[in-house]
């Protein structure tokens, strides 16, 4: 494994870069990225002006996909995340699941783990009516990870979300007490259920939890299927059992966004700034270096730069390299000016 300090020189940082990322990845050196997110072209949906997507055969779409994707790899951290965001494709009145195909081809050829299959909810579909299925409103983005070390800052991005207060009343756990007393617990089992019954009731009330389930031997029935679990063995041991309920917004493997639109854009598919965001606060730090090698309308670098990352982006398209750039131009203008009015 390099050291930071054996690192050859990182190129293209903070830039878009209107080329072919298959010429342009190559120079990026081993191991030299944090994240990797991008939404390259779809397989026959649109014409960006590359070759990708625009295959006869969806072998050949996949096959390009992964050569780009490989070197996604080469270049990242054994510490760093790959997110790719793919949409499906319709032929012949039947879906081709294009993204669970590369999904698989992915961890079969380029050894690394799928960590999740992120799902965007599109809250704003092209509004089509088919008489003959539903429309299309959600897309994945796959989490890919060559090792076991990468980085996760759960902690950091749900800081913002404070559990409050609890209201609950002041029967809260009541009725555990008389059930205690019916239970065929020894008294010791007793009095051990009803001092760490007391303990749950405060903690619902000082806000650490937001309720709690108690379940007594003989009087409620064991965990699901009766497995072999840490519930089940304070059943058998102490009598009783308790579960903590928390009211944490845990990011669940699902995100509801709509489609961005941007005035006088190119680009005829551009996913949300808030999307990318979110990525960047569960798998880097301030000043990680995130590449996009389909840069498209420059979401990705927007987001790194209202989120303190750095950037390589890339893009075959010039329309929509230009655009990107004078998209980033306004944002850092604005930003500095926002900075003189601070002082």
């Amino acid at each position: 494994m390099l050291l930071e300090t054996d690192r050859p020189t990182l190129p293209f940082v903070n830039q878009i870069v209107c080329g072919d990322n298959r010429l342009l990845l190559p120079l990026l050196p081993n191991e030299s990225v944090d994240l990797v997110i991008t939404s390259p072209p779809y397989f026959q949906q649109r014409d960006y002006g590359s070759q990708l997507g625009q295959e006869t055969a969806l072998p050949e779409y996949l096959s390009g996909l992964l050569e780009v994707f490989a070197e996604c790899v080469r270049v990242l951290k054994p510490t760093g995340n790959i997110v790719f965001n793919l949409g499906d494709k319709y032929q012949e009145a039947s879906l081709l699941l294009v993204p669970y195909r590369f999904a698989i081809a992915a961890t079969e050829q380029c050894a690394v783990q799928l960590v999740n299959n992120i799902t965007w909810l599109k809250t704003n579909p092209t509004p089509r009516q088919f008489k003959r299925r539903l429309v299309s409103s959600t897309e994945p983005f796959f989490h890919f990870v060559k090792t076991n070390g990468y980085q996760y800052f759960l902690d950091d991005f749900l800081a913002d979300s404070k559990l409050p207060k609890s209201t609950a009343g002041e029967n809260i756990g009541q009725k555990y007490f008389g059930l205690i007393e019916q239970s065929s617990l020894t008294p010791t089992q007793k009095n051990m259920a009803r001092e760490a019954l007391l303990g749950m009731i405060e903690e619902v009330r000082s806000g650490e939890i937001e309720g709690f389930r108690m379940k007594i031997r003989g009087i409620h029935a064991e965990p699901f299927g009766g497995q072999e679990g840490g519930r089940k063995i304070q059943l058998d041991k102490n009598g009783f059992t308790l579960i903590r309920i928390y009211n944490n917004p845990l990011k669940k493997d699902a995100m509801i966004s709509p489609v961005e639109s941007l005035k006088n854009c190119p680009h005829p598919a551009i996913y949300p700034v808030k999307l990318i965001e979110e990525f960047l606060h569960l798998l880097t730090r301030p000043n990680d270096v995130v590449l996009d090698p389909f840069m498209g309308a420059g979401s990705s670098a927007v987001a790194c730069v209202q989120q303190s990352r750095r950037f390589i982006g890339f893009e075959i398209n010039q329309s929509y390299c230009d655009f990107a750039q004078t998209r980033l131009n306004a944002l850092q203008n604005t930003q500095q000016a926002k900075l003189w009015d601070d002082l």
